[in-house]
């Protein structure tokens, strides 16, 4: 296989946006991105999506975004795993670049969530979980994870408090991203007196109902330098794994398994650890996730995740920076986009983009992109040419 570098990112500030449809906001960051690389042509293209069906009544996704991106003929996929939909369609495009299939690739992810009522919106985001079992029972996604957020209290003690942090920590970050949906900086009491959703998690501890788009490019890493007009990132490693779909099937209610496996197989891939790791984004869709994915990623150990964050260990300047876009919690979550924007955060960390809330003399990074309540994870690390 030949190694697989990006060499441009594109992307908008997510949010309600009302004035824009499903392909403005995927061919707008498509353009931004095409630029950023500098290239004149691509030879595919994938685009995540989880439901354009339900959100804006639209299948042949695919289709869709190469014609009004006017690149017809080029091959053209839909790739959905629920909101890890954009990590896979950069698996999928990683994987046809280092096959030797096509040399330019465009991966980009978008989803369009604000054009149904919210009823509409909890409807198609819990088609994401196990519907005879679950949704067909009335458990919302707020509701599984306030699950997963007792069983961790439970077992290792961990606190409101310390599930407060997290959107505390993310929300500083977000407010130095112009592209965050919701920019403003928020306390640990704001959280705690914000209005309960699925106790123990207030609303302030959940990720938004969020319309964007991201896009990539990416090549053979031996062409990036003669392709880019800017310094390429080479994906090191790339893992993707899968859990049971109801959350009630898992052995272990404190962990996700699918992360766990997903973050071995880029681990051994890439050559790295989670030490040499000095930048991730994780998929922050609930606070308690976060904590979760800390520990499992191994950043911490098992139980530990919520007083790191508390401590300031995931802070910018901290042990192991997590979410400095923000995350889903401050950037936004459109569920279908959020791998692919997580990637294009880590790319610009790594090429020393990112203002004030870049991390200094980040080299190697990583993104951690799961569906549902982790029945899917993908995970990719990066590192700078």
């Amino acid at each position: 296989m030949r190694d697989v570098a990006i060499i441009g990112v594109g992307m908008k500030k997510c949010g309600e946006l009302w004035e824009k449809s499903l392909r403005d906001l995927y061919v707008e960051s498509a353009l931004d991105a095409i630029d950023d690389a500098g290239v004149d042509h691509i030879d595919s293209m994938y685009v995540g999506c989880m439901s354009g069906g339900l959100f804006a009544g639209q299948e042949h996704i695919g289709a869709l975004m190469a014609d009004y991106l006017g690149q017809t003929p080029v091959p053209a996929t839909r790739v959905e795993s629920a909101c890890a939909s954009g990590g896979a369609a950069l698996r999928a495009g990683f994987l046809e670049v280092a096959s030797g299939m096509s040399d330019i690739v465009l991966v980009g992810g978008v989803e369009k969530m604000t054009d149904v009522s919210g009823d509409e919106a909890t409807y198609a985001l819990a088609t994401a979980s196990d519907q005879e079992w679950e949704a067909f029972n009335g458990i919302t996604f707020p509701g599984l994870y306030a699950m997963m957020a007792v069983a961790h209290m439970h077992k290792y003690g961990t606190t409101s408090e310390m599930l407060a942090s997290v959107a505390v920590k993310n929300h500083a970050n977000g407010s130095k991203n112009p592209l965050a949906q919701f920019p403003m900086k928020i306390t640990v009491e704001d959280v705690l007196s914000s209005v309960m959703v699925a106790d123990p998690l207030h609303i302030l501890d959940c990720s938004p109902i969020t319309d964007g788009g991201a896009a990539l490019i990416l090549c053979p890493a031996d062409q990036a330098k003669k392709l880019a007009k800017k310094a390429g990132v080479k994906i090191l490693g790339c893992g993707m794994a899968s859990d049971t779909i109801a959350y009630h099937s898992r052995g272990d209610l404190t962990t996700l398994g699918a992360v766990v496996k997903a973050a071995g197989l880029a681990y051994k891939m890439s050559g790295k650890g989670p030490k040499e790791i000095q930048v991730c984004e994780v998929h922050d869709c609930f606070t308690i996730a976060e904590i979760i994915v800390s520990e499992d990623l191994g950043f911490f150990e098992k139980g530990k995740g919520g007083a790191a964050v508390k401590g300031g260990e995931t802070a910018i300047g901290g042990k192991i920076p997590i979410n400095t876009s923000g995350g889903l919690k401050s950037k936004g979550h459109p569920v279908g986009a959020t791998g692919v924007a997580q990637a294009v955060e880590i790319v610009k960390q790594l090429r020393g983009e990112c203002g004030d809330r870049q991390v200094k003399g980040a080299r190697v990074g990583m993104t951690q992109n799961m569906g549902g309540t982790g029945a899917s994870a993908v995970v990719h690390i990066m590192e700078v040419m």
